[in-house]
């Protein structure tokens, strides 16, 4: 495990690019807290994640690369259509998923909806980039208090990721999920 800055991974960009694009599974930053994530479309690295977090069924959640991305793979219906275009933001938005090889199935086991990110944050441009969703789940093992700063990261996880993108201390909180999935809006975390 390496930790490393902003600076750090922009520089050195093309080697973990290659890494993430390969399944590494990292901590890094966005808007709100660090988060824990790997190539979405990469079932072993999701299996990672799941293994670290003890946590087997709930589904993840995704940073996507673009809204174009969200309207490529999910059923966006009109109550949709503002709530993307809050994004860049602190949301997680609950859709019905069209494109079942958009994410690999271990992301939302038996489930047809996914939870999509867009941060308000640089790392967002990773996945544009790379063209690829990103799981984004909290860096913590499920029930756990959610990291805002390396001290507070889990041995558990830290000892066993690929590396860690880390900017400081963060003072926010996990994104307020909407689910917009059914016939009504319905806030799941505010």
């Amino acid at each position: 495990m390496h930790i490393l800055t902003r600076s750090e991974f922009i520089l050195n960009r093309d080697e973990y690019f290659q890494k993430i694009l390969d399944g590494a599974v990292f901590v890094y930053p966005t808007d709100t807290i660090y988060g824990l994530g790997c190539n979405a479309l990469l079932s072993r690295a999701v299996k990672r994640i799941r293994q670290l977090k003890q946590r087997q069924e709930q589904p993840f959640s995704v940073i996507v690369p673009s809204k174009k991305w969200i309207y490529d793979n999910c059923a966006v219906e009109s109550n949709g259509f503002s709530y993307i275009e809050k994004l860049p933001g602190p949301y997680t938005l609950i859709f019905k998923l069209t494109n079942k090889d958009a994410v690999a199935k271990e992301v939302i086991p038996n489930l047809d909806n996914l939870g999509v990110r867009i941060p308000d944050h640089w790392f967002s441009k990773v996945s544009t980039a790379l063209k690829i969703p990103i799981v984004t789940t909290s860096a913590n093992v499920s029930g756990d208090n959610y990291m805002t700063s390396i001290d507070d990261l889990d041995d558990r996880i830290k000892h066993h990721v690929d590396f860690i993108i880390y900017e400081g201390e963060k003072r926010g909180r996990p994104s307020q999920v909407i689910n917009l999935a059914g016939e009504k809006i319905e806030v799941l975390r505010k």
